[in-house]
């Protein structure tokens, strides 16, 4: 004996609030290229006080991961002359954001920053930066 399924019908105005009560949650991530220009092996690290920062709001999306690079105190080596790849992984920006900043707030000089980052339909970005 087989059962026949039933779809549920579910009113649509209880849809439409639920549609607008989910909120997506999306990634954002960095890849990034260092390249190492002085004349020895190089050090470079990210802080946790690194962010994305829409233009057009006040939202800022915080760092919340990190791959191929050591994080505030420790180093990682760049050697002299070599591109150096690592990601970060931001929370997500507002759907409607266009363009954004990325900058590392630290207590000294040569913090990461890239200004004027145009947001495209992935949210997964390639950057060179330099100190």
């Amino acid at each position: 004996m087989s059962e026949t399924i039933v779809k549920p019908k579910i009113d649509e105005e209880i849809l439409r609030q639920l549609q607008s009560e989910t909120i997506e949650e999306k990634q954002v991530i960095l890849h990034c290229c260092y390249k190492s220009e002085f004349f020895l092996e190089e050090k470079i690290r990210i802080w946790s006080s690194t962010y994305l920062i829409d233009r057009n709001s006040d939202h800022i999306s915080k760092l919340i991961h990190f791959e191929n690079i050591s994080l505030f105190p420790t180093w990682t080596d760049v050697p002299h002359g070599k591109e150096y790849w690592f990601t970060l992984v931001f929370a997500g920006l507002p759907k409607d954001c266009k363009v954004f900043d990325f900058i590392e707030l630290i207590p000294q000089n040569n913090g990461f920053f890239e200004e004027g980052i145009v947001r495209n339909g992935s949210d997964v970005y390639k950057i060179k930066l330099d100190m």
